[in-house]
């Protein structure tokens, strides 16, 4: 396997996060979402997450054949692929035989194809908590992310990235950057290999300039630039200059980066500056050419579509 690199635009890769939309409507559902809750997990146990488990992973595949099939090539796991892994590890799962060759059947569909296959943990995975036990679960479930990478047997490389935000800064981002270089380095080398960072969408959270200083010099972590989330924690930079900033720290990987629009502007006047919109009508064409874009709009894979159709015309 080797580290992908590309540096034209002719094979700038669009993508969506998660939920495909055209496939869960219909009658019967394809997602890779399938979860559960706390005392479901208790009652049922292993046998249940490994059945779940299954079904995501089958379903996963169908829907990398699918956007294969209408040329989409990015695209963002859900983090329940497997449901309550923080809780066991891959290898007790009754059908981890099973497991492991349907996650390599989806591995080498997206190497086969060059295609672009990241994850993003939710808002709970706080790598630079001041609460150690906090911390400890955010590594774990960076870990685990990582596992099911292996599992497919992709690189060890931000292009099939884990994306995290530092999120919350506890009054001194000083020492909340010193925490979240701490966890990193207690990250495995398949995880830390895998890791990336984002900026804020919060005025006094993260910004590009802060995140490549503190992270991505510090300890080789890339920086996600996401462009609507510049406009809340620009510290004076254009754009441009923001995302020259982000890109430096990819190294030879060609750059990810998350593009949305308000829905105050599109949809809803009355909606909160970072909701995001369905649709998105202005992706800037100079970071089409400069990286891999990941769309995040309401209308997941049929923004994408919707904008390829555009392209076209």
């Amino acid at each position: 396997m080797s580290v992908r690199s590309r540096e034209t635009d002719e094979t700038t890769m669009l993508g969506y996060p998660c939920m495909n939309r055209t496939l869960r409507d219909r009658d019967i559902p394809l997602r890779c979402n399938r979860d559960m809750r706390k005392a479901t997990f208790e009652e049922r146990g292993l046998p249940y997450a490994s059945e779940l488990a299954v079904q995501n992973l089958t379903d996963l595949y169908q829907i990398l054949r699918w956007n294969l099939d209408e040329d989409i090539r990015f695209y963002r796991c859900t983090s329940t692929l497997v449901p309550w892994n923080s809780q066991f590890d891959l290898a007790d799962l009754p059908d981890y035989d099973d497991i492991e060759l349907l996650a390599q059947r989806c591995g080498r569909l997206i190497e086969r194809h060059d295609m672009r296959f990241t994850f993003h943990p939710d808002y709970w995975c706080k790598l630079a908590s001041t609460d150690d036990e906090t911390v400890r679960r955010a590594v774990d479930a960076v870990e685990y992310h990582a596992d099911w990478l292996d599992l497919m047997e992709l690189d060890r490389s931000p292009y099939y990235g884990i994306n995290v935000h530092i999120g919350a800064t506890y009054g001194d981002k000083t020492a909340t950057a010193e925490r979240f270089r701490g966890a990193v380095k207690r990250l495995s080398p398949g995880a830390r290999a895998r890791l990336t960072v984002e900026n804020d969408d919060e005025e006094s959270l993260w910004s590009v300039p802060e995140l490549v200083e503190e992270v991505g010099d510090e300890v080789g972590v890339p920086v996600v630039f996401d462009y609507h989330h510049h406009s809340f924690t620009d510290r004076g930079l254009p754009y441009r200059e923001a995302f020259a900033q982000a890109a430096s720290t990819w190294g030879d990987v060609r750059p990810a980066t998350h593009y949305s629009e308000p829905a105050r502007l599109h949809d809803d006047p009355d909606a909160k500056p970072q909701s995001h919109s369905e649709y998105v009508a202005d992706l800037p064409e100079w970071l089409r050419e400069q990286s891999d874009v990941m769309i995040e709009a309401g209308a997941k894979e049929r923004a994408v579509l919707e904008m390829q159709t555009a392209d076209e015309h």
